[in-house]
């Protein structure tokens, strides 16, 4: 394995939730979820009731996790690739994941795992991250709109 790779492991050790995207229907997605890496393999825990796991399930997808609002100034995201499988595994593995969340959309958390054998994985740092005026801006209250998209689309116009 490149060392880059063993960086990017120890890295996404320190931050405990990222995002897997992948396709839907022809159409992407991202959702957010906890990872681990066992036996140099990334193993994810999200909610059975977003279903999808079941898109996700032998399709290539995309994780990437960053330490983005740590507040350090030097920030890194790292990026696996390859393909996701449901995997069930064993109760030692499941009870490192810790606890799961209460809710999920206010249903009950009902835990689903895949396992991505990564087939390639990218490391970036971006150095002397201006975190103090993002910090100097948070809490504030946002400018009034103008005016109130009445659709999603007419938001993104």
């Amino acid at each position: 394995m490149p060392c880059d790779d063993y960086r990017a492991i120890e890295l996404l050790s320190r931050t405990p939730y990222g995002r897997v995207s992948a396709s839907r229907r022809a159409l992407p997605f991202t959702t957010v979820t906890r990872h681990l890496i066992i036996d140099g393999k990334l193993i994810l825990r999200l909610h059975r009731g977003y279903d999808y796991h079941q898109a996700l399930d032998g399709s290539v997808v995309a994780y990437e996790a960053d330490n983005v609002n740590s507040g350090e100034c030097d920030t890194w995201s790292v990026q696996f690739i390859g393909t996701a499988r449901a995997f069930r595994p064993a109760l030692a593995e499941r009870a490192l994941f810790g606890r799961t969340p209460r809710l999920a959309d206010g249903v009950p958390f009902a835990p689903v795992f895949l396992r991505i054998e990564p087939e390639f994985v990218a490391l970036h740092h971006l150095t002397d991250v201006p975190v103090l005026q993002y910090a100097q801006n948070v809490g504030r209250p946002a400018p009034p709109a103008t005016s109130t998209p009445r659709t999603l689309r007419e938001a993104f116009r």
